[in-house]
């Protein structure tokens, strides 16, 4: 009996032996996902300093940080309307320690208008969280004559294709913006891209442009200091930032609205553990009153992809499939060009 008693504690001791060592190889990566991140994070903003992509991207980075407990390094890679940024985060190590500031143009826009020279597709970047939804505002030097949107049709109407407007490049949400407008006005302006919307306000301020559209958030300091002159905005109620713009419907254009936004993506093949907990981060921080307070005082307005009013990763990758087919149809309506 004593016999038969060791040989079983024997064969429980293997069997328990053996369960803990099957056990081991789903320990490792759930120790792993739970250390992440243990090393800074780089965010890649792909377009120039000055933008609305930057200021939403540094905004982002100096929350988020605070929250993982690593600094996340806003890095500026711009060029091909984003497509430079977006290719690098693409190709970049899928460990959790790249992530892109990704915009209307680079995750929905240049999939139709770059066509087969897109150097990326949809399926190569995961979405992770959208961060701020912002309407575009069409604009003029404040020395302009033109004070009104009719103004503006009407002077183009009458100089059909010697009239400019410059915008952050080709391919933007300003851009296709006012394809549309031109679309709608049945009038014929000259488009003159710049990279980035801080050179492109530059000369839009000393007068050598006669128009311009821009995201909200780059160019409301310079509306309210009167160095520009705002006609409307473009989505469909007036902006609280500037409630004395009326929106192109009250102008007189009818049917009409288009909503810039920028978000977060990652390498497509990131673990989903690092982005779901990138997602509830992002969750978070736009759904705190004091980012709320601030992206309003930009003009933008939070993501409510959610019904708490937040984003996640599933939401904001639905909402970039919308996108894309959306803006496939202004592009081929409208036959807007890379420039």
């Amino acid at each position: 009996m004593r016999l038969e008693r060791r040989a079983l504690s024997a064969r429980l001791e293997r069997r328990s032996l053996i369960a803990g060592l099957a056990a081991l190889p789903l320990a490792r990566p759930a120790f792993a996902q739970g250390a992440w991140p243990v090393r800074p994070v780089r965010l890649i903003i792909p377009f120039p300093p000055a933008g609305t992509t930057d200021i939403t991207a540094r905004l982002f980075a100096e929350r988020v940080s605070s929250r993982i407990g690593q600094p996340v390094v806003a890095e500026n890679r711009a060029g091909a309307t984003g497509n430079i940024g977006a290719e690098a985060v693409a190709r970049a190590e899928p460990d959790g320690y790249t992530f892109l500031t990704c915009t209307i143009s680079t995750a929905a826009i240049n999939y139709s208008l770059w066509g087969a020279r897109m150097p990326v597709k949809p399926e190569d970047l995961a979405a992770v969280g959208l961060l701020i939804r912002v309407p575009n505002v069409i604009f003029v030097p404040a020395s302009s004559p033109h004070r009104t949107v009719a103004d503006l049709v009407a002077a183009a109407k009458a100089q059909r294709g010697r009239l400019t407007y410059g915008s952050s490049g080709s391919g933007g949400s300003p851009h296709m913006t006012m394809e549309m407008f031109k679309l709608r006005t049945e009038t014929d302006i000259t488009h003159v891209p710049f990279r980035g919307a801080g050179p492109m306000l530059v000369e839009s301020i000393a007068g050598r442009l006669d128009a311009g559209c821009d995201n909200m958030p780059s160019c409301i300091g310079h509306i309210r200091d009167g160095r520009l002159r705002a006609l409307a905005v473009t989505s469909d109620v007036r902006a609280s930032a500037l409630r004395d713009v009326p929106t192109l419907a009250e102008a007189g254009v009818r049917d009409f609205e288009a909503t810039a936004w920028f978000g977060i993506q990652a390498p497509s093949r990131t673990p989903r553990p690092i982005i779901e907990r990138m997602g509830a981060e992002i969750d978070a921080i736009v759904r705190d009153p004091a980012y709320i307070a601030r992206i309003a005082e930009l003009g933008g307005s939070p993501p409510n992809l959610t019904p708490q009013g937040g984003s996640s990763p599933a939401a904001f990758e639905a909402y970039i499939r919308a996108e894309i087919a959306k803006w496939s149809e202004v592009v081929r309506v409208s036959g807007a060009t890379v420039d």
